[in-house]
């Protein structure tokens, strides 16, 4: 069931040919679709809860999670070059694992596009809810936020999804070129934040260093490895690229080499200017972020780790009001392109598994007019916008992870199998070091997901672990392909999409 149907990478490549996408993107616009997928709800909402896990040694988190996503990178990028086709490692795993387990990996996407467009959705709604309040017109406190973080529904984030999802109908071409303006409002953002709070470092804000130990800083790691998910987004538009062999590596590794620089200066500076030391509990023990304690401690606090807006905190801490306000403004801005990229990976993703058989044909039908794959974007689209609506942004992130890292890390083996048993195929682009760098890549994947520390809620169980639903998630996944996947699909009945 899982490694019987294996589907060689020439058919992959002829399936894609009779039933493709429109090739518009370039290297530009494949980068900046990267740069607009990654930064994001991570380095604008999630640094006060990599504070409040690690410390001022959030730093090292950043390196870490930098560390593993570029390790990741580099696999992605030789398989992306290979088979220029959408589907992302959906299309890898079945090309090298079999059917059973494409289908895992393409249910596990689920969680890192669909669930972290929803986590997005809901940090911009953060934002705007805080702009709205300071004008006079804030909603009312039970459409602010879902029902499991102290609302009923977030009326914000389940619009914005909405919004983004009809502009995706509209053409892949106009998306890119609307994201393209939103990247620079970021990168602009970001920008004036280093040149305000960077050169007002001090020493005494990085003492204590490691207040948690080295497992906060590991769980950290796992929770900001968030600010970089995205940049494999880049690999689900590779049948709408021209000239996918080399461009594809380019939009991978450049996204990836910007966000990394950005990220790294942002951290220090956060730490330097505005300190990151945790809230502790009576027992001694740093508060876990997004609980009643957690909460409760920060009702009178004005620490960095209790702010919905880090970026911005730390500027009105420094005196510059003003310039908080604008990059409280650019956030509310420019998040939208995250939402948009991230739908526009799911999408893809499930267009791809609609013209494997595995999912219903409908799915994968084109638009005349826009040139797009319209039914599954609006159903995904719905679906997002209830995930806003619905959950907190940490509890979806935490889940997007664990759904992300599964992904990375059958990429990087994947490499290493195609290495044995495909050693002749062309290689437009070749991961450095494979057998040193996708090794690393898999560990610091699956340490990554060991280190996630979020509870989840679920039905008559009250909350499990982050890991413990993901295996929940696969399991229901099997369950849908053992019904349908199994039987419809084009491989196993030798038949083609329509």
């Amino acid at each position: 069931m899982f490694f019987g149907r294996v589907k060689p990478l020439d058919q992959i490549l002829a399936t894609a040919e009779k039933k493709s996408l429109k090739r518009q993107l370039g290297p530009v616009q494949l980068t900046l679709l990267g740069i607009g997928a990654i930064i994001g709800t991570g380095i604008f909402v999630l640094t006060a809860e990599a504070g409040q896990k690690a410390g001022p040694a959030m730093m090292i988190a950043f390196i870490i999670a930098a560390i593993v996503c570029a390790l990741a990178a580099l696999a992605y990028a030789e398989l992306a070059a290979m088979v220029p086709v959408s589907g992302s490692a959906y299309t890898y795993t079945y090309a090298v694992f079999g059917e059973g387990l494409a289908w895992v990996v393409g249910w596990a996407l689920v969680l890192e596009y669909a669930v972290a467009a929803g986590a997005v959705a809901v940090g911009w709604s953060g934002y705007v809810n805080g702009l709205l309040a300071s004008a006079g017109h804030g909603l009312p406190e039970a459409l602010q936020t879902g029902p499991y973080d102290g609302g009923a529904f977030n009326l914000l984030a389940f619009s914005i999804s909405l919004v983004i999802t009809g502009l995706l109908v509209l053409g892949t071409s106009k998306s890119a070129w609307v994201n393209a303006a939103l990247v620079a409002i970021k990168v602009i953002a970001l920008v004036i934040f280093i040149i305000i709070a960077l050169p007002a470092a001090k020493d005494p804000n990085f003492q204590p260093f490691m207040p948690t130990g080295y497992n906060g800083v590991f769980a950290a790691a796992a929770s900001i490895f968030f600010a970089y998910v995205g940049f494999d987004a880049v690999s689900t538009a590779a049948e709408e690229t021209k000239n996918p062999n080399r461009n594809i590596p380019i939009g991978l590794i450049g996204s990836l080499a910007v966000c990394t620089v950005f990220y790294l200066l942002v951290g220090y500076a956060v730490v330097g200017a505005g300190g990151a030391q945790p809230m502790f509990g009576a027992d001694g023990i740093a508060l876990s972020p997004g609980t009643p304690e957690m909460t409760a401690a920060c009702q009178a606090s004005t620490e960095l780790v209790c702010s919905n807006e880090p970026l911005a905190h730390v500027l009105k801490m420094l005196g510059f009001a003003g310039w908080g306000n604008f990059i409280g403004f650019a956030a509310s801005i420019a998040l939208p392109s995250v939402i948009l990229m991230m739908i526009f990976g799911q999408t893809r993703i499930f267009f791809v598994m609609s013209r494997d058989g595995l999912l219903p044909n409908v799915l994968s039908k084109v638009h005349t007019k826009y040139h797009t794959p319209h039914v599954v974007t609006i159903i995904t689209g719905v679906a997002v916008s209830l995930f806003a609506a619905m959950f907190p942004v940490g509890i979806l992130a935490d889940i997007s992870n664990a759904g992300t890292l599964f992904a990375f890390l059958m990429v990087a083996l994947g490499v290493l199998i195609l290495r044995r048993t495909q050693p002749d195929r062309a290689r437009p682009f070749r991961t450095p070091m494979a057998w040193v760098i996708c090794p690393l890549a898999i560990a610091g994947c699956a340490f990554l997901f060991y280190s996630l520390s979020g509870r989840v809620p679920f039905p008559y169980v009250g909350t499990v672990s982050t890991q413990m639903f993901f295996v929940i998630w696969a399991a229901i996944g099997l369950v849908i392909y053992g019904l349908y996947g199994y039987r419809k699909s084009h491989l196993a009945n030798g038949t083609e999409a329509n």
